[in-house]
């Protein structure tokens, strides 16, 4: 029982690579951990993390498909044309008209997975990024165009926008199609997140939403989903009170029982914490870093359940693309 901090706030480093004769092109892609909704802003905002996925894929003028996995969930991901990743670089290949090349796939997973950090989001923003990557001089992907072709994969914009954009954004759907606005946190902003063992479905989590909820909890969420935004832009010491929430946690506590219990435990003693998009990680947005140890100090004395504490920050940046021959775009 009890929490272990695990430094997080360094990129993946892959340990090995796809071999590259006769590749026709190689590219690199990293993608960082999301954490969605930030307690009110439900299917609307996003926050970009520093804990990444990093893939190396060279595509041949051939059929073939190897895929190698290290790291998180490498011993469930399949490893065949199923693979989410490459449905991903197959959907964007298909919209723009061009013929699925060969690949040889090499991913290190840094995003947990089953966890509300993104990791679908993620996978499906490296596939659509490597996409780019390969195509680049043939087809021009632009940010509105990938954003289309991720949130068509996804279901909703709300982990791919960070995930392909870095920082804080705002997602939502509009006559154009998916669109989305980035802001960057305030430098105040340390984010926290801590991790358990157990993995949590995000169709079961939506479930247990009611299709209904009350006019005064849906009034509530958009004064605090407001608030949010301004407390993670310009007034920190906001958070508190900017992350309340009542149109999905409560609902979905029954299913993740020890979740619900440190979001409240870390939030009767002053912090900003959430459940992580669809749970069961825990976020903490603490006014500081000095006061995330504090967090872990409580997290410790009321889990019942291992956890894992990772010290992050924002990521400003969002996916890259690093052509081996070229440089990153």
């Amino acid at each position: 029982m009890g929490v272990t901090v695990v430094p997080g706030d360094m990129e993946s480093v892959v340990t090995a690579a796809p071999a590259t004769e006769g590749a026709v092109r190689t590219v690199t892609v990293t993608v960082p951990a999301t954490s969605a909704n930030l307690g009110p802003g439900f299917d609307t905002l996003g926050l970009a993390l520093s804990l990444y996925d990093t893939l190396t894929v060279s595509s041949f003028a051939d059929d073939r498909l190897d895929i190698d996995v290290a790291g998180n969930g490498s011993d469930a991901i399949p490893l065949d044309a199923s693979n989410l990743v490459v449905r991903s670089i197959a959907h964007v290949f298909a919209d723009v008209d061009r013929t699925m090349p060969g690949l040889h796939i090499f991913a290190e997973n840094g995003v947990p997975h089953g966890r509300g950090l993104g990791s679908s989001g993620a996978a499906v923003t490296a596939g659509v990024l490597i996409a780019k990557g390969l195509l680049a001089g043939d087809v021009d992907l632009d940010d509105e165009a990938l954003l289309r072709l991720a949130t068509e994969l996804e279901g909703h914009p709300d982990n791919v926008a960070p995930a392909l954009f870095g920082g804080l954004t705002i997602a939502w759907t509009g006559e154009r199609g998916p669109q989305h606005k980035k802001l960057l946190v305030h430098r105040g902003v340390a984010p926290l997140v801590f991790v358990p063992g157990f993995t949590m479905s995000t169709s079961l989590a939506r479930s247990l939403q009611p299709p209904q909820v009350p006019r005064e909890d849906a009034v509530f969420n958009v004064s605090r989903s407001a608030l949010l935004v301004a407390a993670l832009t310009q007034s920190p010491e906001l958070l508190l009170d900017a992350t309340a929430d009542r149109l999905h946690q409560d609902y979905r506590g029954a299913a993740m029982p020890e979740t619900l219990r440190l979001v409240q435990a870390l939030r009767a003693e002053g912090f900003a914490a959430v459940v992580s998009g669809a749970g069961p990680s825990v976020l903490v947005l603490a006014d500081g870093p000095g006061a995330r140890q504090r967090a872990v100090e409580i997290a410790d004395a009321v889990a019942d359940t291992p956890w894992d504490a990772h010290m992050l920050a924002v990521d400003v940046r969002g996916g890259t693309v690093r052509d081996r021959a070229e440089g990153s775009t």
